[in-house]
């Protein structure tokens, strides 16, 4: 017993030792030929204007509200100026809206309010221009939250519309 057990890990190993060369996909950076770098960005990374990362990180993909409020603020606008440039720009990917309260009120009330916000944000990215059989919205209410305390600043993070980008890199 002791001997086939030292036998499959010796294949084990070596299985995964065959599996950490550098050039194990024959390019000289050991990633695939889709993920090397052009022009110094990566395909799908932050970097890649096109990439969901990207607007993420650099565009923005949530827009925070007031208290029992699903009125865009100014700076929410901003935000979703910047994604809706994006989304007419990238027009491969789609977008799911998800709105989002805080922890105070009733589970009914929060998706109800959830629900105002995802549509206050899809109803904004459409009057700019995006077309709206690529927006869906659903609310999660008080269920997933960002940050979980007893304060005003958890909640002040929790009353959020989160922009979710699905599709695009179909080249």
């Amino acid at each position: 017993m002791k001997l086939k057990t030292s036998i499959v890990m010796i294949c084990v190993a070596l299985s995964l030792g065959a599996c950490s060369g550098a050039n194990r996909f024959g390019n000289e950076a050991g990633g695939t030929a889709s993920g090397a770098a052009i022009n110094g960005v990566v395909p799908g990374s932050a970097s890649d204007p096109r990439s969901a990362a990207y607007f993420q990180q650099a565009v923005g993909d949530r827009v925070l509200f007031a208290v029992d409020q699903s009125t865009l603020s100014p700076a929410g606008q901003v935000t979703l100026d910047g994604q809706a440039a994006w989304l007419l720009t990238n027009t491969d990917y789609t977008a799911v809206i998800e709105g989002h309260a805080d922890e105070q009120g009733t589970r009914e009330y929060n998706l109800a309010l959830g629900a105002r916000r995802a549509d206050a944000a899809r109803a904004y990215l459409v009057s700019k221009g995006v077309a709206g059989n690529r927006l869906q919205v659903v609310s999660y209410g008080k269920e997933r939250p960002i940050e979980v305390c007893s304060d005003e600043a958890c909640y002040a993070k929790n009353r959020r519309a989160v922009t979710v980008l699905a599709g695009g890199l179909t080249s």
